[in-house]
């Protein structure tokens, strides 16, 4: 995980309409950056609908919500719409955000050791600080921790 404090790393991911989307878009708002393993498990699944269900206060608070995993963007539309997700979902095969961000990490599941996407959120300032990382977080609670932290 990156130290709260840092400066986020910029990057340029396409979201599920394979238009461009480089974090420096958001600069003046604060954004809550989140990194999930895959679209359609049930626990990014339970995630992704935990932010769609409290996406009215983040943007009440003009707070942009982001999610991002290693899926194609053709996964992400398909994802979007089953679930009705009004946040952007940004697509990054080559794991070129998600090192930046240090969420690729070795992984033990049922004994067995490989790497993978670190369920993890960041918060990001107006000018582009990390003000708050949270690593290994639980699916159902993420958005309504976030909001609390927030002060909402």
């Amino acid at each position: 995980m990156l130290n709260e404090g840092t400066v986020a790393p910029n990057f340029t991911l396409n979201d599920k309409d394979g238009n461009a989307v480089s974090l420096s878009d958001f600069r003046g708002k604060k954004i809550v950056l989140y990194f999930y393993p895959r679209d359609n498990t049930p626990g990014c699944t339970r995630q992704a609908c935990a932010f769609a269900a409290n996406y009215d206060a983040f943007m009440s608070m003009d707070i942009v919500v982001i999610g991002i995993s290693r899926d194609s963007t053709a996964s992400h539309q398909r994802f979007a719409k089953k679930y009705n997700l009004p946040f952007t979902l940004l697509s990054d095969p080559e794991l070129v955000c998600i090192k930046a961000y240090d969420v690729w990490q070795e992984k033990k599941l049922y004994g067995k050791i490989s790497m993978g996407v670190v369920r993890s959120t960041y918060i990001i300032d107006e000018s582009g600080v990390i003000i708050k990382a949270m690593p290994h977080i639980k699916p159902d609670t993420n958005a309504a921790e976030i909001l609390e932290w927030l002060g909402k």
